[in-house]
């Protein structure tokens, strides 16, 4: 008997906190307005990194262009700019200039094979100009595409 009615004033005291707090729902709380924050359509930057001498997306780059395209999906793109660049390691500076080449051309091909809204994309290589410090040293951190998504709201 006693748990009888401990469960009928579990239930009881359950349904009153339901029909009391019910009405809560109608007033805007802070945690609502963060689940239902409209979507931000605001332009994306990413740079995408490569091994020397290489031209294909990394796993990890995939996995960044990959979220970069999710994010755009609720969006309209309004284009992509796709900047392939090279450091100064290796050959000729033609070399490194068609390396950049492909580097934007990969990434291009990884945004849209992840889903990336259809969009006019404006491919740039400019190999390893600007690759060098002023006293002569390398910046290997040049061996990367740099991405923008241009991006308003739909």
């Amino acid at each position: 008997m006693t748990i009888r009615a401990t469960v009928n004033g579990a239930a009881i005291l359950g349904l009153g906190l339901a029909l009391g707090l019910g009405g809560c729902n109608t007033m805007p709380t802070a945690r609502s307005r963060i689940v239902q924050a409209p979507t931000r359509c605001a332009d994306q930057t990413v740079q995408i990194y490569f091994e020397t001498f290489s031209f294909e997306v990394t796993k990890e780059g995939k996995a960044v262009i990959a979220a970069a395209a999710q994010q755009a999906r609720p969006c309209k793109v309004t284009g992509v700019d796709v900047l392939g660049l090279a450091d100064s390691v290796g050959g000729a500076a033609d070399g490194n200039l068609e390396l950049s080449k492909r580097r934007a051309e990969a990434v291009t091909a990884a945004l849209s094979a992840a889903g990336l809204p259809a969009a006019e994309f404006k491919i740039t290589a400019i190999g390893e100009k600007g690759s060098t410090t002023a006293d002569g040293r390398s910046r290997p951190l040049r061996r990367r595409a740099d991405i923008v998504v241009h991006l308003a709201p739909t």
